[in-house]
């Protein structure tokens, strides 16, 4: 029985495989068993899961015929899994040599369920740039509330946005098996998984080294326009609202549903100006106003201002309130040259 189990989906990846697997291999801890899930690939990447498979007995792939979506890959993934601990690996990023040590240490000197880092955002043109989850130290079940849950709750407008990143985490099989912690859906999912596993978990011992490198994709499905982004949203919204019932969320953050429907408003008006749309930039814009007529957003607008959000959203926000529509579409074509 593995230490940890390690969750790699792997989609259209031939390209990052090898260096993910390596970084994997590297680890000075060496207690772990590495996933595989081939979501469908047809490049070759699935060859090459099999190959590295055949040469260390710790890694174990499992092929999907048809790509079923991040979500499904992970799920199947913690079916299968081992490991006394579950962590996850981004395809196209890498651990630090030393990452699952120093998580698994800090998760045992603490005596707690769960373990975290901070992880390196590094971009195309080399700018690097650390980014923690919480100030290095141990967080008992009310420390965690107040520096995870609530923020991914109703804090998701002020910068920094406390990004719901599964990776960064180290988490017990026994809390996710327990209470049927799953994913679903191709977007926002990290967040209300990670919320449903800190309203169980205890303890938290977190570092603030930057173990995990994030790799920032241009091409990746968060820069594509995304044609059901309001659908997708929408379910998200249900489900959050059902974790606040289920674990009575509501006075940890009053106001968190006009603060994610902005949040949410926010993200879908970017994506109607994206280039991957084909609409007309009156048809696009008839959209951004029926969009802001919603009555879940309708409310957002009418009772919440957001503050503390970038220059850029700031000005989004003055013309979204003031149904300066047209000028909002002139903004997007000039930023997007369209």
């Amino acid at each position: 029985m593995p230490g940890i189990s390690v969750i790699v989906p792997v989609y259209q990846a031939k390209k990052y495989v090898e260096k993910c697997v390596d970084s994997v291999k590297n680890q000075t801890f060496s207690d772990w068993e590495m996933l595989l899930v081939d979501d469908g690939c047809t490049d070759g990447s699935s060859q090459l899961c099999d190959q590295f498979a055949a040469g260390d007995e710790r890694i174990r792939v499992f092929h999907k015929k048809k790509n079923g979506g991040v979500s499904a890959a992970r799920n199947l993934a913690l079916d299968e899994a081992k490991g006394d601990y579950i962590a996850f690996l981004d395809v196209d990023d890498r651990y630090e040599c030393q990452c699952l040590e120093t998580l698994w240490n800090l998760r045992l000197q603490a005596d707690a369920d769960s373990a975290a880092c901070a992880h390196l955002n590094l971009w195309p043109d080399g700018t690097k740039q650390p980014e923690t989850v919480l100030p290095a130290g141990v967080y008992d079940a009310a420390g965690i509330r107040e520096g995870i849950v609530g923020p991914l709750l109703g804090d998701r407008l002020t910068q920094p946005v406390f990004n719901g990143f599964i990776w960064r985490f180290l988490f017990s099989r026994e809390i996710l098996r327990g209470a049927h912690i799953t994913f679903e859906g191709a977007y926002l999912e990290d967040e209300l998984f990670l919320m449903e596993y800190f309203c169980h978990a205890q303890k938290l011992a977190v570092t603030d080294q930057p173990l995990y490198r994030y790799f920032h994709n241009p091409s990746s499905a968060t820069h594509k326009y995304m044609p059901d982004f309001m659908q997708v949203f929408s379910r998200f919204m249900e489900q959050k609202e059902a974790l606040v019932k289920r674990h009575g969320l509501e006075s940890l953050r009053p106001q968190w549903r006009e603060n994610s429907n902005w949040a949410g408003l926010l993200i879908a008006i970017g994506n109607e100006y994206a280039r991957g749309n084909e609409k007309s930039i009156r048809k696009k814009q008839k959209a951004v106003q029926a969009l802001c007529a919603r009555p879940e957003m309708a409310r957002a607008i009418e009772t919440l201002t957001p503050e503390g959000v970038s220059s850029n959203k700031h000005l989004v926000v003055k013309l979204v309130k003031g149904k300066h529509f047209f000028m909002l579409t002139q903004m997007y074509r000039l930023k997007n040259g369209i």
